[in-house]
């Protein structure tokens, strides 16, 4: 099990770009899958993107596509989330999840472990 904390949302207008980090606790961090998902209000959480712990990608949502990049730091236990070009469709609050297994399944219910979310805002 690990604890995660989900830190860099905020306020920005449409176009901006915005950092989102994910800080895990645990020697065992490298060796968990990492997702950030999204939840607005009235939608259900859908995912983002996933990175697994060998570092590979898995296939970015399409909101996500061109504009969102996942990275990992496993020496910081870092999972990080670079949003540009940010849309108000973007609006949500998001969570990054881990799960002990090489691939970042896109499907929440998966993950054991998450974070207690960041606020994203996009306005016009």
């Amino acid at each position: 099990q690990v604890q995660l904390v989900e830190s860099g949302g905020g306020s920005v207008q449409i176009g901006d770009s915005l950092r989102l980090s994910c800080v895990a606790s645990g020697r065992t961090f490298p060796t968990y899958a990492v997702g950030w998902f999204r939840q607005a209000p009235g939608s259900e959480r859908e995912v983002v993107a996933g990175i697994s712990r060998d570092g590979r990608v898995t296939p970015y949502a399409d909101s996500a596509k061109g504009r969102f990049t996942i990275t990992r730091d496993n020496a910081k236990n870092t999972v990080n989330l670079q949003m540009n070009s940010l849309k108000v469709e973007a609006t949500a609050v998001y969570y990054c999840a881990a799960r002990p297994q090489n691939y970042a399944s896109n499907s929440a219910r998966y993950y054991d472990d998450w974070g207690q979310g960041t606020q994203v805002t996009v306005t016009s």
